[in-house]
């Protein structure tokens, strides 16, 4: 499956008082990572996708992640996030935070392509994931 890689600068926002990075912010930086990595595969931001496919969003609906490192104001880290595996309307992103080339933190996504209910507007309801979509992933980068 297709993968996408980019820096980060540890910013003094991500940290809590001793300068380490505070756990959420590493799924700020996984979320963010993920509409990166549609982007770079698809070629469209992800306020473009989801219009382009008439869908709500892909809304996370499991996560964790296993801490080895810690990273600290100031470090640049590499995030490369790749799409493991897809379902029929939900797909497992994983990603790999490296400091200095080894693995600081590794965090798993599950997410689901959402769109409108077709009884109740008000209302989601899970998509089948367009062949499309799944094709170009599996494309050669």
């Amino acid at each position: 499956m297709r993968s996408h890689v980019r820096r980060v600068r540890i910013e003094w926002g991500d940290c809590d008082p001793a300068g380490i990075v505070f756990y959420p912010r590493y799924f700020a930086m996984f979320d963010a990572s993920t509409g990166l990595l549609f982007e770079h595969v698809l070629g469209l931001r992800k306020k473009d996708m989801l219009t382009a496919y008439d869908i709500v969003g892909i809304p996370m609906v499991d996560t964790r992640a296993r801490f080895v490192m810690p990273s600290a104001f100031g470090d640049d880290v590499t995030i490369e996030s790749t799409l493991a595996a897809f379902h029929r309307s939900s797909f497992e992103v994983r990603h790999r935070l490296l400091k200095d080339g080894e693995l600081a933190v590794e965090g798993f996504e599950t997410r689901v392509w959402v769109g409108r209910h077709p009884d109740d507007p008000a209302r989601l309801k899970a998509q089948a994931i367009p062949a499309e979509v799944i094709g170009r992933f599996a494309e050669e980068a």
